[in-house]
């Protein structure tokens, strides 16, 4: 009976060092937690920055206009649509919409079918 006393009061001042333990630990815990905020301040609007203005086609290189009338300009007696192809790298219609477009724009005519020369 003696013997087990005794371990009932190692037990209990275990148990009680054990609850100051963790008193101290939950103290240094709250000290560490910061304090809860108000709900953070709202931005202002500000005013927006206005759209960037848009490049240019000089700015931002050949388009397949412009490179289809190059070739077409570059040659004195006309070009094929089987040059074309070769020369610019486009399917047939890319380069029929670009033909088409530049017949409208009056740079390019056609001097029989499927052979092109410039005005």
């Amino acid at each position: 009976m003696k013997r087990i006393k005794s371990q009932l009061k190692t037990i209990s001042k275990s148990l009680t060092s054990l609850s100051k333990q963790v008193d101290r630990i939950s103290k240094q815990v709250d000290k560490l937690q910061p304090a809860k905020k108000a709900a953070p301040a709202r931005r202002k609007k500000t005013a927006r920055k206005p759209a960037a203005r848009k490049r240019t086609t000089a700015a931002r290189g050949k388009t397949v206009l412009d490179t289809v009338y190059a070739v077409i300009r570059r040659s004195p007696n006309g070009v094929t649509i089987a040059t074309l192809k070769k020369k610019t790298g486009l399917d047939s219609r890319q380069l029929s919409n670009a033909l088409y477009k530049l017949s409208k724009k009056r740079k390019v005519r056609a001097k029989s079918r499927g052979h092109y020369i410039k005005k």
